[in-house]
């Protein structure tokens, strides 16, 4: 088999390629290598998937249409994994630009390469933060998204909305994964996890939003590719029993389908902390401050529909995956 992957030299990428390559999967990748966080980290993690010889890499941007076109045509591969997106909530408010050049225009040009190439599945990172104001815990995929809190998950949302209309005009089986907070080993420097390591390390401060009362599902990113694994040979079809008169926004009549991927808990902040500090054995000093501007207050999936689909559901204890973490951090950054 053969599966392409946007964004192959970020967390969820290159750990994504790292298992398909080991299951004899041929994975083709693109990334820009932008600055957002340290390069290095990225061509760390490229080092590693280019041991193996079914791995090709090509370093373009999302907005390079006819580059991006031409990698996927002449590929031909079975599924893509579109993963790459500026990310980070905080930051869509210092440069949306950035996230319309990455998330609207690079998401439209992956949509018109598989309208030149048809594939079997396109799947597509979402974010749990189209929910935005929702309170109406677990989040369900069966619950409609129209107040993001942020220009970030609003970009999110017009992803789905653009996967919908490509599924409906083109029948391209499309399908949106709704990612709740992953960490783990290889993760992004910007997350709460990779910063309170290091500062709790390094004898500094962290800065503790919310004053750590804030809930979060926790996913770690093993349990996050699992799920995209078990989704690339299983595509949505066409729907006719769809009732338009009361529609479930989960699935159409088109060949299109939107997942949550979490891990069923919800874990306070401040108890996330406490964990960080058992795993490294050392106590963290914490400015406690209000909420920022963006975040939503709580999260929880309902994963059901995920379970249902695939025979999958996330279940890693966020003390294991802090634990494994710790140890990668150790090792990577030898502290």
């Amino acid at each position: 088999m053969k599966v392409y992957v946007t964004g192959v030299a970020g967390f969820i990428g290159s750990t994504l390629a790292m298992r398909l390559l080991k299951d004899g999967v041929e994975v083709s990748g693109m990334d820009n290598l932008n600055a957002y966080y340290d390069v290095r980290l990225k061509e760390r993690r490229l080092e590693r998937l280019k041991t193996f010889p079914g791995f090709s890499f090509e370093k373009m941007d999302l907005a390079e249409s006819d580059r991006i076109k031409k990698s996927i045509t002449s590929f031909k591969p079975e599924a893509i994994v579109h993963l790459a997106a500026q990310a980070g909530v905080r930051y869509s408010l210092e440069n949306p630009q950035a996230y319309v050049d990455s998330n609207i225009t690079g998401t439209l040009n992956i949509l018109e390469a598989c309208r030149l190439h048809p594939v079997k599945h396109l799947i597509y990172a979402s974010t749990s933060s189209v929910y935005g104001i929702a309170e109406n815990m677990p989040f369900s995929e069966k619950n409609h998204t129209s107040h993001q809190l942020s220009f970030y998950a609003a970009t999110k949302k017009a992803n789905e909305a653009m996967a919908h209309s490509y599924s409906s005009l083109f029948e391209i089986p499309t399908t949106g994964l709704r990612f709740f907070t992953v960490y783990g080993p290889w993760g992004r420097p910007d997350m709460a996890l990779f910063l309170f390591t290091k500062n709790i390390l390094e004898g500094k401060p962290i800065n503790v939003f919310n004053h750590g009362h804030h809930k979060r599902d926790f996913t770690y990113v093993d349990d996050i590719v699992e799920s995209i694994v078990r989704l690339i040979p299983k595509p949505p079809k066409l729907n006719e029993e769809w009732d338009a008169l009361h529609p479930d926004p989960s699935f159409s009549r088109s060949p299109y389908r939107i997942f949550n991927i979490g891990n069923s808990t919800s874990v306070e902040l401040i108890d996330y902390i406490h964990a960080i500090e058992k795993a490294l054995g050392k106590k963290a000093e914490m400015n406690l401050l209000p909420l920022q501007k963006g975040d939503v207050p709580n999260t929880l999936a309902d994963c059901s529909a995920l379970e249902k689909w695939t025979g999958f559901r996330p279940n890693t204890p966020v003390e294991t995956g802090i634990s494994n973490f710790v140890k990668w951090y150790r090792e990577y950054y030898q502290v």
